[in-house]
């Protein structure tokens, strides 16, 4: 028997992969029809209850310890001026949040979200993707492995965000690989490089995916060769909360990218996660139809760290607040809609 690969065991999670419960989405929306509104009236705040439910697999949804997980990590394609900052601001800003002095410090504390940050080898930048794959197949097996520590704790909803200077270089370039077109589609402005940083993005990104042309066909091909620690480690995240039962909240423009990845390589990988919100990083909305998901909030954001996912909750609890506790008609005795 040939040994396995490192990459067989992603694969085999992907075929264990849980479905969503339909008897608990039904239960949801048994209730929703008895509560004392007219139907539908709470739109897409419905829609979320019973998503929750339909994930987590039981007929009255919870959300018991919402985390906030930030992957950091730092690449070599900095090294090609595609960023208005240096690699040290990734280092710096992990720091920040782990003092408390980001912002996604302050949203976590606002809406009682706990926050855990991981610290990817950022003393190790992973190679150029314009010259070299980014990541060695054990190494990006191993960081998908440890991402999937997110989820421990008993969490019971995961909201991803990252911080990595260079990794909408990075996004981009999986997105140019995955959905094709040209370089400048998938090329924003990340941090606010100038025109002529935009030239430079965009020409690492052309680089990078035809160095790489011939072994892309494979999505974890595409993780490893143009992506960085913070896409393996997210898509490990991703696929233990799908494992684990745990609805997640995407954020933007990088993360995504990780959920890119899994969709291409099973189309049903990422049904379990919502989208936050749409960012200010101009691809992103084409992304997003791509992932099949509607954002909740669209608020010119472009920080990253997972804040418009943390923003995104407050929506969430409220539409959770709205479920369990409004009364139902009986209970009110206000009088229902009479049939037509």
């Amino acid at each position: 028997m040939p040994a396995p690969e490192p990459f067989d065991s992603i694969r085999e999670l992907v075929a264990l992969m849980p479905v969503a419960s339909e008897a608990a989405r039904q239960a949801v929306q048994e209730r929703q029809a008895i509560l004392t509104k007219p139907p539908g009236s709470l739109g897409r705040l419905e829609d979320i209850v019973a998503f929750l439910a339909a994930w987590q697999g039981k007929p009255t949804p919870s959300i018991d310890r919402p985390v906030v997980a930030v992957f950091a990590a730092n690449h070599g394609v900095v090294e090609n001026g595609v960023s208005a900052y240096p690699a040290s601001v990734t280092s710096a800003m992990k720091d920040n949040f782990t003092a408390g002095g980001a912002a996604i410090n302050q949203i976590c504390a606002a809406y009682g979200i706990g926050l855990k940050v991981f610290d990817l080898a950022l003393d190790v930048p992973t190679k150029d993707i314009t010259k070299a794959a980014a990541l060695e197949e054990k190494e990006a097996a191993a960081t998908f492995a440890f991402g999937m520590e997110a989820t421990a704790g008993d969490v019971d909803l995961l909201c991803l965000g990252e911080m990595g200077i260079g990794n909408t270089t990075i996004a981009a370039a999986i997105y140019h690989a995955l959905y094709g077109g040209a370089a400048e589609d998938w090329v924003g402005r990340g941090t606010g490089v100038d025109d002529r940083g935009l030239a430079r993005k965009i020409a690492a990104v052309e680089t990078a995916v035809a160095h790489h042309k011939a072994h892309l066909e494979d999505p974890l091909e595409v993780m490893r060769r143009l992506g960085g620690r913070e896409i393996a480690a997210i898509a490990g995240a991703i696929m233990a909360a799908r494992i684990q039962r745990i609805p997640v909240v995407l954020d933007g423009y990088v993360v995504c990218a990780a959920a890119a990845i899994l969709r291409a390589l099973d189309s049903t990988a990422i049904d379990h996660c919502i989208a936050g919100h749409v960012s200010a990083e101009a691809p992103h909305r084409a992304v997003l139809r791509r992932l099949g998901k509607d954002p909740l909030l669209d608020l010119g954001l472009r920080l990253g760290e997972g804040s418009g996912a943390a923003l995104s909750f407050g929506i969430i609890k409220a539409a959770m607040a709205c479920h369990t506790g409004m009364a139902t008609f009986e209970q009110a005795k206000v009088e229902r809609k009479s049939a037509e």
